[in-house]
């Protein structure tokens, strides 16, 4: 059985109000036994796996780590929302400033992402969404973190590891992408032609980019204020 397996089955436990000897009852074992489960002390058998995620109304493929999705569904491109396009309830309400913040840093990944197809580079593009992705996912604990009643479980990695596991993760993975980047021969990943169309300006940008070059610009000058001031 997997590192995911005992987290999961403690998590979606709490997450339903549970204790150990309720759970234990309901799935047919001892609580000594479920305890052996949820610390990952032993593993259990499949008919254990199917009977629980039928009472937490999970998939198995959830349960074992197997998808992010407790329906086990694989995320693909159609199934991804566009930018403010869901419920009502999801949209930004009250202060202005999480609702600018948002559009500046919406807006500039429109930017990046459309100059990393132009690029065509897939080890490029994915270096970019790799440190993206952890910066989200940083600062995703933090504020998951505010209610110290929050469930840690919900994670895999320990919370007092995750910011220096993320922050060595993103050195990395900046470091790969600068060298690509750097490449003074222009290399087999990205060839000299594609580097020469990559000229960019602010002019150049604004006409390119209409609608989200104002915003990019925004993001580089806030950014750099803050560098500065934190200097």
């Amino acid at each position: 059985m997997n590192a995911d397996f005992p987290r999961i089955l403690t998590l979606l436990r709490k997450e339903r109000g549970i204790s150990q000897k309720e759970a234990a009852r309901e799935l047919g074992i001892s609580q000594a036994l479920l305890s052996h489960y949820e610390k990952g002390i032993r593993e259990c058998g499949l008919e254990f796996v199917v009977r629980a995620a039928d009472f937490y109304r999970v998939s198995c493929d959830y349960l074992l780590g197997r998808s992010p999705e407790r329906t086990g569904a694989t995320l693909s491109v159609e199934d991804i929302p566009e930018p403010d396009s869901g419920e009502k309830n999801n949209r930004m309400r009250g202060s202005i400033l999480p609702v600018l913040n948002k559009k500046l840093i919406v807006n500039s990944l429109n930017v990046l992402f459309d100059l990393l197809q132009h690029l065509n580079c897939a080890e490029l593009t994915k270096s970019v969404s790799d440190f993206l992705m952890l910066s989200v996912y940083r600062m995703f604990r933090v504020v998951y973190s505010v209610n110290h009643k929050n469930n840690q479980n919900f994670f895999l990695v320990p919370k007092h590891l995750s910011a220096p596991k993320a922050l060595a993760a993103m050195a990395e993975i900046e470091a790969e992408a600068a060298a690509l980047a750097d490449n003074p021969t222009g290399g087999k990943v990205i060839p000299q032609e594609a580097r020469d169309r990559l000229s960019l300006t602010s002019e150049g940008l604004a006409s390119a980019y209409p609608s989200y070059a104002s915003s990019l610009l925004n993001l580089i000058k806030n950014s750099e204020h803050k560098m500065e001031r934190d200097r």
